[in-house]
């Protein structure tokens, strides 16, 4: 149940839904593995196909009292997924590291339909229902050489990568045509580590890296768990690219180690959400889209420290500046008045923290408790306030050690909601979200 109240306090509007969700899923997977006479010399290849079928059902309740009426609505999806995974990977050994190299081929195909059944004073839109297909290809080779000595261990990789993503929207659909992307690129991925002594090292890092967006993130289909704030999938997209460096320097000694980090991260086309104006008043709409650039330049530190016989302490502390670039979009829904949203230049400095302390109270028995806490953050449309958790739990060992009952308890004070404050071009949106992260769980595992 969803209530809409006003500033009075006067119930508005109660919106209600049922959901009946069927999956299926089969999966098969060949594996051969080839061993050469020198120890560690292999060529595996392996091949595996998955399929999973998505029926899922919603049934809306539309509940207004001013005026008063009832309204029922009901919406279907029915998804067929199909992934075809061909990998092949070979390593030799060498004289000082190793030589690794291989190949990935995925093709994915994922015919999806979308019906609407409106019913007594309907809010559905029927013309965004229908069908869609989301087809990826995706090919890539690597390679990555491993050079290891007594004071330099150096590992340096590059994977080339094509992809290619066709969206075929239905013809009838109200707001978007069939589109895709398509990309090759290289990944680069260099780690390089001085051991200055046998308690000392320091490391630099370096990688590129992509997100590409998923099948849903592009689905023109709306979804209506909430009737005011309608979110909508866009073919539009198009893949997150991440550049990052990081420097490092971890001390060891008895009982722990503290390591320390210096980092930055590039971000273009950032993978985002943006909220603007709906067709009528009281309907705001919700699309995925790409934001310009972004960056994030912190430090680190993580300690690990056995502070008695029975007591550990893991600790990481996170501070970071980052900045979001401003940027404009144009949300396509709906069709007739499509909206314009303009993000300013924003900085911030955040950070996160967490602590982890665990403790063997009595023979064969482990307490655990976790301390998380993530400060206020922001993001292309607004931002995230501060949230922080407290995780819990106890394992007993039983039966020589064969069995362990246990109990855990996570976010116990159901605090880890994320707030938002989101700016719109004629609204300010403020939403608390429930991830269901509140979960008690007890049972026992047996190990043969």
């Amino acid at each position: 149940d969803i209530p809409y109240d006003n500033a009075n306090g006067n119930r508005m509007r109660l919106w209600q839904y049922y959901e009946n969700e069927v999956n299926q899923t089969l999966f098969a997977t060949i594996t051969h593995k080839h061993s050469f006479n020198q120890p560690g010399h292999s060529l595996v290849s392996s091949f595996n196909y998955s399929f999973r079928r998505k029926d899922e059902v919603f049934y809306f309740t539309n509940k207004m009292y001013n005026p008063n009426f009832i309204g029922t609505d009901t919406t279907g999806l029915l998804a067929d997924e199909n992934i075809f995974d061909l990998t092949v990977d070979y390593s030799k050994p060498l004289k000082s590291g190793r030589l690794e190299v291989g190949t990935k081929q995925r093709a994915r195909i994922f015919p999806n339909n979308i019906y609407f059944k409106p019913g007594d004073n309907s809010i559905l839109d029927p013309g965004l229902a229908g069908s869609a297909e989301y087809r990826e290809w995706l090919s890539a080779v690597y390679g990555t050489y491993i050079y290891e000595r007594k004071k330099l261990e150096l590992e340096a990789g590059l994977r080339l990568e094509y992809a290619n993503v066709d969206y075929l929207v239905d013809p009838n659909h109200s707001v978007y045509s069939s589109t895709g992307f398509d990309y090759i690129d290289p990944f680069p991925n260099v780690r390089a580590t001085w051991l200055i002594s046998n308690n000392s090292r320091l490391s630099a890092f370096y990688n590129r890296r992509v997100d590409r967006p998923d099948e849903k993130e592009l689905r023109t289909f709306p979804t209506y768990a909430s009737p005011e704030i309608l979110s909508m999938g866009n073919p539009n997209l198009q893949p997150q690219f991440t550049q990052s460096v990081e420097l490092g320097f971890r001390q060891s000694w008895s009982g722990g180690y503290l390591y320390s980090a210096a980092y930055h991260r590039m971000s273009t086309s950032i993978l985002t959400k943006i909220i603007t104006e709906g067709p009528t008043l009281n309907l705001l709409t919700q699309v995925n889209q790409n934001a310009d650039k972004g960056q994030n330049t912190g430090i680190e530190l993580v300690l690990n420290q056995q502070l008695t016989s029975k007591i550990r302490l893991n600790a990481n502390g996170n501070i970071y500046r980052n900045n979001i670039g401003a940027f404009t979009i144009v949300n396509a829904y709906p069709n007739n008045n499509a909206a314009t949203f303009t993000g300013e230049e924003q900085t911030i400095i955040a950070g996160n923290a967490k602590v982890n302390l665990i403790a063997n109270i009595l023979k064969d028995t482990e307490l655990q408790i976790t301390g998380i806490y993530l400060a206020p953050d922001i993001i292309p449309q607004g931002k995230i306030l501060a949230r922080y958790s407290i995780d819990a739990g106890l394992t007993k060992k039983i039966q020589k050690g064969k069995g362990e009952l246990f109990i855990n308890a996570s976010d116990i004070l159901n605090t880890l909601v994320i707030r938002y404050e989101i700016e719109g071009t004629t609204f300010n949106l403020i939403s608390d979200d429930y991830y269901e992260t509140q979960v008690v769980r007890i049972g026992y595992q047996y190990r043969f």
